[in-house]
């Protein structure tokens, strides 16, 4: 499938780019475009002609900023075809390791680890596995094997969902091992090979290898600017799926990770009724939805609007990463073949780990706590940012679990590379992208504690100093995102 963007649309992108000379201003904005991956690699840009006259300037000059763009590495004209957008090779490295841990030579001593959205358990999880102990018992007797998940979770997980204004039932709940657990069944149940699977760019780096694990061919919709109020480009993702007609969509609508953009109602109506009209299924990723840090309301499910979307939630981030209980949930009709899946996959999940969280639900008090804890983080590291980068640009989110970080200058890809040397693990933009864009941007968690926060912005601002990594031969960054 070809991807092309029309010249309004193009013009719309660049606004006023305000450098002279034109042609300069227009290739340093299409580079940003590209390289924060609004415009997707591979998209075939409109003629030279067609922009010119959208733009008001001359072909030359048009043809000049295209040149310019190609030179750079964020283009490529290919013969009698057009124009297409890229990015420089070395920048889609980081994509080579993402789901691989660093090698144990490679990691300093005292190095901080910004890769992973997760942190230390909950207070209040060892009293539940206690009493979870004490539960099991009841249930040696049987075999184990709980494909569709223990009833009573099963209901919990319900009755949660119509506590937010979405009426289920336990028959619609299919609890997992996990989140991408989840994520991989749906691809298995839903998707066959070359099935087209429109994804958020920038997104969760995991959830794009489970989204092929039937087969599937990703296709990116950008974000609006992640600096701005709006994340998600309307505009753009109907041009996307009348042109891609992706048989499924996944999108994080609550505190986008790793924007931390939170869809308002408005927005979730009209990509609910964008998703109808094209026929496409959304998955829809609720794993952050309980991490909101500012208390305000927070809006319905997204299945409130479309009613064939497919939720997919966990506790990893409410309570901890090593419980690895996730679930589904799925319009009632999909329910077997969504199990089918599943068995194909595994037998079930760990029967214990699901009496655990059974018990951690009925203290509605942690996840308070657990709000005003990462609420404190939060701030601490936004204030470090302000303090020691201060030309660094970022929105504080409402809720999740990172801040979206675009650096002044340079390469993050490189930047993190350096930075592991100096003791400070980080996530460049390209790990989130499907291509490679966003080389600009990091992603910073704030889910470790505020002093190894200060630390960690601290060793950047020393290491950064308003210099930016020139080596091309640098290696890419190997981590563990989660």
């Amino acid at each position: 499938m070809e991807r092309s963007l029309d010249a309004g649309r193009l013009a719309t992108l660049v606004g006023n780019f305000g450098r002279s000379p034109a042609y300069r201003g227009l290739c340093l904005a299409l580079q940003e475009l590209i390289g924060d991956g609004r415009i997707p690699v591979g998209t075939r840009l409109p003629s030279e002609r067609a922009v010119a006259v959208a733009l008001g300037l001359s072909r030359i000059t048009v043809a000049r900023a295209y040149a310019d763009l190609a030179e750079a590495g964020f283009a490529q004209a290919r013969q009698g075809s057009g124009t297409y957008a890229a990015v420089p090779i070395d920048r889609r490295r980081a994509h080579d390791h993402a789901l691989r841990p660093l090698p144990d030579g490679d990691v300093i001593d005292g190095a901080i680890d910004l890769n992973c959205a997760a942190s230390a358990a909950s207070p209040g999880l060892a009293a539940a596995y206690e009493r979870a102990l004490a539960a099991l018992p009841a249930y040696l007797g049987g075999d184990g094997y709980l494909p569709s998940g223990l009833p009573a979770l099963r209901a919990r997980i319900a009755a949660s969902y119509a506590e937010r204004g979405l009426p289920t039932s336990a028959e619609q709940i299919v609890v997992t091992s996990g989140a991408l657990s989840a994520l991989a069944i749906l691809a298995r149940a839903l998707s066959g090979p070359g099935d087209r699977i429109m994804v958020e760019s920038p997104v969760y780096p995991n959830a794009m290898e489970a989204l092929k694990a039937g087969g599937g061919r990703l296709v990116a919709s950008p974000l609006a600017d992640p600096l701005g109020e709006q994340g998600w480009d309307h505009d753009g993702i109907e041009a996307t799926l009348r042109q891609a007609s992706p048989r499924l969509a996944y999108l994080i609508p609550d505190f986008q990770n790793p924007t931390g953009f939170l869809m308002d109602e408005p927005g979730r109506e009209r990509y609910a009724r964008s998703l109808h009209a094209a026929g496409t299924t959304a998955i829809v990723d609720e794993t952050l939805q309980p991490i909101s840090l500012d208390g305000g309301p927070m809006p319905a499910p997204f299945a409130a609007f479309a009613r064939d979307a497919l939720s997919v939630g966990s506790v990893s981030k409410m309570y901890w990463g090593g419980l690895r209980v996730g679930w589904i949930r799925a319009p009632r009709e999909l329910v077997p073949r969504i199990v089918a899946a599943r068995i194909r996959l595994d037998l079930g999940g760990s029967l214990f780990d699901q009496l655990v969280v059974l018990e951690l639900t009925q203290q509605p008090e942690l996840l308070p706590r657990r709000r005003e804890d990462l609420r404190r983080r939060r701030d601490t590291l936004a204030a470090a940012v302000d303090e020691y980068l201060p030309d660094w640009r970022y929105r504080l989110p409402g809720g999740g679990l990172s801040l979206w970080l675009r650096m002044p200058a340079g390469s993050a890809t490189r930047y993190a590379a350096r930075m592991e040397r100096h003791g400070v693990l980080l996530a460049p933009g390209p790990v989130f992208s499907v291509e490679g864009g966003a080389d600009r941007w990091l992603r910073l968690p704030y889910a470790r504690h505020e002093a190894e926060l200060v630390l960690a912005v601290r060793r950047m601002a020393e290491n950064w100093a308003g210099g930016q990594e020139q080596r091309t031969g640098e290696r890419s960054v190997p981590v563990l995102i989660a």
